[in-house]
């Protein structure tokens, strides 16, 4: 191999490595040079993507929007009978749910506009959370949506989540912060004795916030 070879070699393969190690293996891969040693309750943070820590910092608000616009558009019984499930402030202590088969259920709140829709209750699914020490790993098993991602510690009242849509019959999911249309952001909150509820603010598509409700199974 010549010298302007060898030359040309060796930085191809250092782009390849770069861009290799640019996300560990997993749906919320870790950015290269984040440290996982820092302190935990902001460590999810050098792991979201800066649009999706934006989207976390409004929770509340897009909690609020898709209330109200659900109830302005003839939904305001459903709202009210879902109870604390909708309640923008309804998050108790100690939100780490136990490991896990739980029963779970979408629901969408408020439109965006290009879908007219402003409340849709999707029926119940399966679903999995794993312990993996310090986080938590959520699975959505069944469904033409899938979310997959990763729970992360942050206060003593929620847990972040970050993951991605996988759609269809799709085996292998993307990795997080690859593709911002699959990405997903959102808090996870202890509703109940044995009830939790996972609050997307302003998903990609349709709704303005996405409510997530999780139940043990029996």
């Amino acid at each position: 191999m010549t010298g302007r070879a060898h030359a040309i070699f060796t930085a191809i393969t250092a782009a390849l490595l770069v861009s290799s190690c640019a996300y560990t293996t997993g749906v919320t891969g870790t950015e290269a040079g984040a440290d996982p040693n820092q302190d935990l309750p902001t460590f999810w943070r050098s792991i979201a993507t800066l649009d999706d820590r934006s989207r976390i910092s409004t929770w509340r608000r897009a909690f609020r929007e898709g209330v109200a616009d659900a109830a302005a558009s003839g939904h305001a019984n459903e709202v009210a009978a879902a109870g604390v499930l909708l309640q923008p402030d309804g998050g108790l202590a100690d939100p780490r749910p136990p490991a896990g088969y739980y029963r779970c259920r979408f629901i969408k709140l408020g439109s965006q506009g290009s879908v007219p829709l402003s409340y849709v209750a999707y029926p119940w699914f399966r679903c999995q959370i794993e312990d993996q020490g310090d986080t938590l790993r959520f699975t959505k098993l069944t469904g033409s949506q899938r979310p997959l991602g990763t729970f992360y510690p942050e206060n003593r009242l929620r847990m972040i989540f970050l993951g991605v849509l996988v759609l269809g019959d799709e085996s292998r999911a993307h990795v997080y912060g690859r593709d911002a249309s699959r990405d997903m952001a959102g808090t996870l909150e202890r509703i109940g004795d044995a009830r939790w509820r996972i609050v997307l603010p302003y998903p990609r598509f349709e709704s303005l916030v996405d409510v997530i409700e999780l139940v043990p199974e029996a």
